[in-house]
């Protein structure tokens, strides 16, 4: 991973503290969050794998707990939004030419594609695959011949200085990360399926490979009409490639270094028998988001709600081996809980929030951020009167750019609305006094931390976020994430950020703005 040190310096001043708010913050105590994470944290968890008997075992200490402080299900929904899921597992997929034969993850991967055989004679290869203004790879293809299949490179073309040619600028487009827009292309030219080279096939595999040979889980969907215009996208190898392209005299080496040097690529059209059998054993499962409402005190503004999130599902057994992700994101489920009930104490003496609050411990984020994007697409409050979405996901440690404790990485806070950001650093400033760390809120990080939980899934809809994340450290996604390497004692200051950020929102007089376009890629 990469990372770099970039610590911000707090302008705002500190507002005068709200003794009221003081007081409810500080019931969110180290010694409560320690023991939520160490009871879902337990080997008796499982690991929380979506779908499995330990991620019911935690929805069900989440509700229950709840149910004991004495907050009531939402009217008509009950604790729990299950949601349908589709499990896939691949048995041992394979493709062939003529004169060789290729396997899954030796050589080729490829994400959600069912049971099925699919082959060609007429594969076209079209440089990038990108059609733009400013660099059209397909300009001397207007259409494809029928039932073709294209190949092209993965990511988008640079000049010699490293910037985009469809940007202008070291800030990459859409078609750098987004595979459908290339695939939609392919679609509408008369295609019927698009191969993308990986040049770093060996690398990404390392990284990568043991996720690709587990099974795979996605949402049940009913079919829509956009689904009708799919087509098959399978990644290969620079050695695959090279197996197709033989009959051009070209080499994919070659095709990228023509590509650095300026030169667009000129179509390839070529005749070769290329076949894939994709075999797949599919199941059908559930999972459940578990939601924690408080209502608002406020006839006018009890309608709009303030949401918290975080994600209660970790991996699983690997190998034997139970993960039973402490940080990831046991933390954020405590912290969550304490959240929630800091806000119903406060409801209970008389003082309860404005606006209604809603806390969504969502499963499935392991496995594509599923639970989170089906409440987006299946939201129980409407998304026009949800307000933001305060995110905690691994709060518990330290990574290696820090040394002591006081600090929080903040992601997504000034990406939509400029009010959100204020409110975070002015409650910072007043009430927990933390550096606040803006490294990964760079639009160029190179992990892009900020599509990979889940309140990306709000941030999409235009929906003001903030994600609290205090680094990746040497246990993450391994067994030796557990409750007794903890620091408590940080994950109560940050947990009464949230609170108090969450707080300020819901009883300010107006509404967050919305006055920022986001960069995020839909």
């Amino acid at each position: 991973m990469l990372f770099f040190a970039f610590f911000h310096v707090n302008h705002f001043v500190a507002q005068e503290p709200d003794t009221f708010a003081v007081r409810i913050g500080n019931t969110i105590q180290a010694e409560q969050l320690k023991k939520h994470v160490f009871t879902l944290a337990s080997d008796t968890f499982e690991g929380r794998e979506t779908g499995t008997k330990g991620q019911e075992l935690a929805a069900a200490y989440i509700s229950q707990y709840y149910d004991s402080i004495g907050l009531d299900p939402i009217r008509n929904q009950g604790w729990y939004q299950t949601y349908p899921l589709k499990k896939e597992t691949n048995l041992g997929s394979t493709a062939r030419t003529t004169e060789e034969s290729f396997s899954f993850l030796d050589d080729f991967y490829f994400f959600g594609l069912d049971a099925q055989d699919l082959s060609t004679r007429k594969l076209v290869f079209a440089g990038y695959g990108i059609s733009e203004k400013r660099y059209n790879d397909y300009k001397k293809v207007k259409s494809l011949p029928e039932g073709s299949w294209v190949m092209c490179l993965q990511g988008e073309p640079t000049d010699k200085d490293g910037k985009s040619l469809i940007t202008g600028s070291n800030q990459t487009s859409d078609w750098n990360d987004d595979v459908s827009l290339k695939a939609a292309e392919v679609k509408k030219r008369g295609g019927a399926a698009l191969l993308v080279v990986n040049s770093n096939y060996e690398m990404y595999m390392k990284r990568i490979r043991y996720w690709l040979e587990q099974p795979r889980m996605q949402l049940e969907r009913e079919v829509k009409s956009e689904d009708e215009d799919y087509i098959p996208v399978i990644y290969i190898s620079p050695r695959f490639a090279d197996e197709l392209l033989k009959e051009t005299g070209q080499s994919v080496e070659q095709l990228i270094a023509r590509a650095k040097r300026g030169k667009k690529s000129k179509p390839l059209f070529m005749s070769k028998e290329l076949a894939f059998h994709v075999e797949q054993k599919t199941e059908r499962i559930e999972a459940e988001n578990v939601l924690a409402y408080i209502e608002g005190s406020d006839p006018l503004l009890k309608n709009e709600v303030v949401v918290v999130s975080a994600h209660y599902d970790h991996v699983g057994i690997i190998n034997g081996q139970i993960h039973n992700g402490a940080d990831d994101d046991a933390s954020g489920t405590a912290s969550a809980l304490e959240i929630g009930e800091a806000f119903l104490t406060a409801k209970k003496e008389g003082h309860g929030s404005k606006r209604s609050v809603l806390v969504l411990h969502v499963s499935g984020e392991e496995k594509g951020l599923l639970g989170s994007e089906w409440y987006s697409d299946h939201p129980v409050f409407p998304l026009n009167q949800t307000v933001c979405d305060l995110n905690i996901d691994m709060i518990g440690r330290i990574d290696p750019e820090h040394k002591d404790s006081n600090y929080i990485y903040l992601i997504g806070s000034d990406k939509l609305s400029s009010d959100l950001h204020a409110i975070s650093e002015r409650c910072n400033n007043t009430y927990t006094k933390l550096d606040l760390d803006y490294t990964f809120n760079s639009p160029n990080d190179p992990n892009r931390f900020y599509y990979r939980s889940d309140h990306y899934n709000f941030a999409k809809h235009n929906i003001p976020v903030i994600f609290y994340f205090s680094g990746v450290h040497e246990d993450y996604h391994k067994p030796g994430d557990d409750a007794p390497k903890i620091l408590y004692n940080k994950m109560e200051t940050i947990t009464r950020l949230v609170f108090q950020t969450a707080w300020d929102v819901a009883n300010r007089a107006e509404r967050l703005k919305v006055d920022k376009q986001s960069d995020f890629k839909n």
